[in-house]
């Protein structure tokens, strides 16, 4: 039996970095309910097993489907590289939107043919990102880094502190030294710290988030389905989100107006416990 189209899109991430997503979730689906679930006692997901993240990303599926969520967005690439096709095979009948690194929009809009692509070592690692460089990187030279400790300070809320600036500094200042004029944002944390690596690329450098483009596909994907809710009225500033972590829902909390602009409160998920009504 298909979803009511007043059932929620569930949308999950290893912590913060899925609210580069929502944002642009908001702007095309602003009728939809939504739950946003935080992974945050695994943060982050980039240094981990590729299997252990699969693992989490089916957990994590289970539970929202346990709630009614109709479509569900992996906001993460972590976990898109590591989960997506498994997810897509233990749960047949659920939509899934991944995030994809933009590769293809890079290769096509690159004037000198160098990339760089930002993105954690288990993103570079994943079958995505291989089939993506293969099918669309041809004749591109793609310099690639992994920013060890960038999610932990975007984590943190450290947009634009020193040791930030540090960490942009060491993955771009080789790439620009070689003639990159594009910069793919691999990570859905990135995105947050967009400002600074502007400032430090220069005007020359155009910077990719490939998170519109994933807020279109779900919309696209309901559509289809005839599953997109119209009957309720979005309540500014933001439509109707329940916002979940695995870790402390302070931190969250915290961290909405600076990420967001929205103040809202959290909810804690013990997954030790099995899910329980909606």
């Amino acid at each position: 039996m298909p979803p009511d189209p007043g059932s929620p899109v569930g949308v999950f991430d290893s912590g913060v970095g899925g609210l580069s997503v929502l944002r642009h979730l908001w702007s095309e689906l602003p009728h939809e309910e939504v739950i946003f679930f935080a992974d945050q006692a695994h943060v982050p997901y980039g240094p981990r097993p590729l299997e252990q993240v699969r693992q989490f990303s089916v957990e994590i599926t289970r539970w929202l489907l346990a709630r009614g969520a109709k479509l569900i967005v992996v906001a993460c690439n972590t976990a898109s590289a590591a989960a997506l096709h498994h997810l897509r095979q233990v749960f047949p009948e659920t939509p899934f939107v991944g995030m994809e690194p933009a590769v293809k929009p890079a290769a096509e809009s690159t004037r000198s043919g160098r990339v760089g692509v930002l993105a954690t070592p288990a993103t570079f690692q994943g079958e995505l990102y291989a089939s993506v460089v293969e099918r669309f990187a041809a004749g591109v030279q793609l310099m690639t880094h992994t920013c060890p400790g960038l999610v932990a300070q975007i984590e943190a809320g450290q947009l634009d502190t020193p040791k930030t600036r540090r960490i942009l500094e060491e993955a771009l200042q080789p790439m620009l030294a070689a003639g990159i004029d594009t910069v793919v944002l691999g990570c859905t944390h990135y995105p947050f710290v967009i400002p600074l690596i502007e400032e430090i690329a220069g005007p020359g450098v155009r910077v990719i988030d490939p998170a519109p483009a994933i807020a279109r596909q779900a919309r696209r994907l309901l559509v289809e389905r005839g599953w997109l809710s119209s009957a309720r009225e979005s309540r500014p500033p933001h439509p109707c989100t329940r916002f979940l972590t695995t870790g402390d829902p302070r931190k969250l909390e915290a961290q909405l107006p600076k990420l967001l602009g929205i103040s809202a409160s959290v909810d804690q998920i013990n997954f030790s416990e099995p899910p329980g009504p909606a």
